[in-house]
């Protein structure tokens, strides 16, 4: 037969008449078929069974004009014949309308098909809109076991330093870029910063004393006060996996110099200033709610979670310093005073590592004498743990000509990254100096010197896709 010939494919009571050449073309099926050499391929009919007639009629349409209509009500359909007849091609089409409002269903359907390449294109996608897909019915009655593997995949991507704030282009090699860089990423191999994307919202700039947290690898930027000192509630999100900054749900309640945190899942914005409030944001949800307050608003406090709760420190309340070490339980959405502390701190930077949380920069007064350790009168960088098993405190190295106040750090491999400057620049709220402490061997590092300008300094870990 000639290959311009026409087959006859007959379904039930059903002809269709379609040009051999483009099923050979575009079916892998009948191109086994028309190469096997069985009876069936010198015959000008073939017979098929057990599919759907609208499926079929979608794929033979398929094949004959390389067009197809991809509608949600003949999905299963469309993936069950064209798996059928292995037309790879309409399947490479579906792979590429995936939806939020189709994925789910286009993952059962690959599941059921055997469509790996669709299973693992809508994993990729619920992966990379996942805070999304969590507020969709269908995707929460998927088994735990996906929506986990969702979740992992989110942190595929290599675990890279970002910073956000006012970068001049004279510390990046980029001497065409008149504009200065709102965020940055570190090439460790390299030892230089690169830009990673300059598109923050217009209603970011020039925010000060937000609150910032990673969780499930998206960034958020929530709350603040702008220059005219008007505190906002507004809170946005980066997603690695897209590049882009999306807006979610505002905080109920406005508030600067406050502590983000993430925890078990969820977001907890505590106390800022002259509050002692707490609010809890849902990703599943997107809204805020309140829990439990703090006992008293502090001011100049310091928090982070540990082991799955809130650890919060120092700072002052409206009449005296904060002595006690405060820890709030998610689950029982309670305050406890945990222990009184030794020493009182404020502006600290506070990090966790399994059970130890550490302090970085900020003032250190001890309590039990008279000297102050270290001096308050001195901007030193330094470095302390706090064991939250057996309450132990550790004074670790000290780096006596970096300053302490004012920084921006995060834990990221081995060390906590800081972003601070030199004791010598007296200007300043300028971050000259980009440095380590290594949590394991208590030794500084030093890496190149960062032109960075302003107040509004942000220092995170993210887990970046590599064509980033």
């Amino acid at each position: 037969m000639s290959s311009e010939q026409n087959i006859a494919i007959v379904m039930e009571d059903k002809t269709y008449e379609v040009n051999k050449r483009k099923l050979i073309e575009k079916s892998d099926y009948f191109r086994a078929l028309y190469s096997s050499g069985m009876k069936e391929s010198t015959e000008d009919s073939v017979q098929l069974q057990g599919l759907s007639a609208p499926g079929l009629e979608l794929v033979l349409e398929f094949i004959n004009t390389s067009k197809v209509e991809i509608a949600n009500e003949t999905l299963e359909d469309l993936i069950e014949t064209a798996s059928f007849l292995q037309v790879t091609s309409i399947l490479k089409i579906v792979t590429a309308e995936i939806r939020p409002d189709n994925c789910v269903e286009l993952y059962s359907l690959s599941e059921v098909y055997g469509t790996h390449e669709l299973r693992g294109a809508c994993l990729k996608f619920m992966s990379c809109f996942y805070h999304p897909m969590m507020r969709r019915a269908e995707f929460r009655s998927l088994p735990p076991t996906v929506r986990e593997q969702a979740r992992e995949m989110r942190m595929r991507g290599a675990a890279t330093l970002v910073a956000m704030g006012d970068f001049s282009s004279l510390c990046l090699d980029v001497p065409d870029q008149d504009e200065p860089w709102s965020m940055l990423r570190y090439g460790e191999a390299e030892q230089r910063w690169k830009p990673l994307a300059n598109n923050l919202p217009g209603d970011m700039i020039n925010i000060r004393g937000y609150g910032s947290a990673v969780l499930d690898n998206y960034l958020f930027i929530v709350g603040g006060y702008r220059a005219s000192s008007q505190e906002i509630s507004a809170a946005h999100c980066y997603n690695p996996c897209r590049n882009e900054w999306n807006q979610v749900a505002p905080l109920n309640q406005k508030r600067s110099n406050f502590k983000l945190l993430a925890v078990q899942g969820k977001l907890y914005a505590v106390g800022g200033q002259s509050l002692g409030t707490v609010e809890c944001y849902s990703p599943e949800n997107d809204y805020w709610t309140c829990v439990s307050s703090m006992p008293d608003p502090l001011a100049e406090f310091s928090a982070c979670e540990c082991q799955g709760m809130i650890y919060v420190m120092g700072g002052y309340t409206a009449r005296v310093r904060n002595t006690n070490l405060l820890r709030y339980c998610p689950v029982a959405d309670t305050w406890t005073a945990f222990r009184p502390c030794t020493v009182h701190v404020r502006k600290q930077q506070m990090l966790s590592v399994e059970d130890t949380i550490y302090l970085v920069g900020g003032y250190t007064h001890k309590l039990e004498h008279a000297r102050r350790w270290p001096s308050e009168t001195e901007d030193v960088l330094t470095v302390q743990s706090y064991n939250v098993t057996t309450g132990e405190w550790l004074q670790l190295k000290e780096n006596t000509s970096k300053s302490g106040l004012n920084l921006t750090c995060a834990l990221h491999n081995d060390g906590i990254y800081i972003m601070s400057r030199d004791i010598g620049l007296s200007t300043s709220m300028e971050h000259r100096v980009f440095l380590k402490y290594n949590i394991f061997n208590d030794a500084w590092e030093a890496f190149r010197r960062l032109r960075a300008f302003g107040q509004n300094m942000l220092l995170c870990s993210l887990y970046l896709p590599n064509v980033l």
